[in-house]
């Protein structure tokens, strides 16, 4: 048997077609396009889960976001900078679940 991906191991096997699309339409295609590195996309991806209070996801993209090359400094401003726009709560809501997620291996921040 392979490996499962996140989605299959999260819904597979509640909701198939859901962890299907995610996989092969979101992250084989939609992620995969040349137009934004991933880094990009990341940024843009967690500042849209910071936006809509949806900390769940936003826990494994803060982890992406590192894969791809965004520094904790970075992901922190970012949602600094969401406060203003997105509104306090959903961006202490972030920053907790930052906070969590990244510690505070960066010295100084």
């Amino acid at each position: 048997m392979t490996d499962q991906t996140p989605a299959q191991r999260m819904i597979g096997d509640f909701a198939p077609k859901l962890a299907e699309l995610t996989d092969h339409v979101l992250f084989d295609d939609v992620w995969a396009r040349p137009e934004l590195s991933p880094r990009d996309r990341s940024l843009v991806t967690c500042a849209a889960l910071v936006t809509n209070g949806s900390t769940e996801q936003l826990r494994s993209h803060l982890a992406i976001g590192k894969q791809n090359g965004l520094t904790e400094t970075e992901l922190k401003e970012a949602i600094i900078h969401l406060a203003f726009y997105a509104g306090w709560p959903r961006a202490m809501s972030a920053i907790t679940v930052a906070k969590d997620i990244l510690g505070t291996s960066e010295t100084g921040q």
